[in-house]
């Protein structure tokens, strides 16, 4: 396993890392226009790669289909998209911010299900590292190591403010700074476990890749829709969002153009 294959497993847990070192520098509650803007910021990162990394390659990995190499691109995101969806409803978890948990009732902590959150938030990304590195490690033509450190970067970008968007709060809300730090960075070890995961089950199943890399667009989708959408555009100063949004899409855009 080269270094580029390396460094995109680790990149976007160390992006959550700083963003939950945040907590350690900000005096006070983050405010509401940064926080709509780094929701729409990671909004924009995390469609563009869904779209450039995932489904794109996807496509082009099914190109023999012919006109029908949308298939798995439009299978996978389908049930990438309803697989999330199905984590959102059988598990108790609570989003920050709200005073009332979703899923089946648990007599659970509110860190806990806070945590139950930020998993199901951050593992399809985990997903999406884990599949683009599976398709360099395979050797496809489509996806390079190079790629594959792209969208690593882009989602620690991503992650940076996604870290102090967890931290902050839970700072606000009494907790102390380095408890915060410390659950700010756990929220993003589940991504480098989820893309380990993938690459080992990709291993048997190399010949359903394009189909993955569309469950993992799909599974993002579902967030950015879900969670991150709604909650910046809740209230006054969603404008801040939209600027934050289309930011994060360039950016991304721009990374997996130039350096993937």
């Amino acid at each position: 396993m080269n270094l580029e294959i390396i460094l995109s497993l680790v990149i976007p847990f160390l992006g959550t890392t700083l963003g939950a070192a945040f907590v350690f520098f900000m005096k006070d509650e983050m405010s509401i226009k940064l926080q709509k803007t780094l929701l729409g910021f990671a909004s924009g990162v995390m469609v563009a790669a869904s779209v450039w990394s995932l489904l794109i390659p996807s496509m082009e990995m099914s190109s023999a289909l012919g006109r029908l190499s949308v298939v798995p691109a439009a299978v996978g995101m389908l049930v990438g998209m309803a697989f999330l969806l199905l984590m959102d409803v059988i598990t108790p978890h609570l989003h920050i911010g709200e005073a009332r948990p979703e899923g089946p009732r648990a007599h659970l902590s509110k860190v806990a299900m806070l945590s139950l959150a930020v998993t199901i938030h951050n593992f399809p990304e985990g997903m999406a590292v884990g599949v683009v590195v599976a398709g360099a490690l395979h050797g496809s033509e489509w996806i390079s190591a190079a790629g594959a450190l792209t969208l690593a970067i882009g989602i620690a970008v991503q992650n940076i403010p996604e870290g102090a968007i967890i931290s902050m709060p839970m700072k606000a809300a009494g907790g102390s700074k380095a408890k915060s730090f410390v659950m700010g960075t756990l929220s993003g070890a589940v991504e480098p476990l989820g893309a380990i995961l993938v690459i080992l089950l990709t291993s048997i199943m190399t010949p359903i890749l394009p189909y993955l890399l569309a469950f993992a667009a799909g599974a993002m989708f579902y967030v950015v829709i879900e969670e991150l959408i709604p909650e910046a555009s809740e209230g006054e100063h969603s404008n801040w969002s939209t600027i934050g949004f289309a930011i994060g899409f360039v950016l991304m855009m721009s990374l997996d153009v130039v350096l993937g």
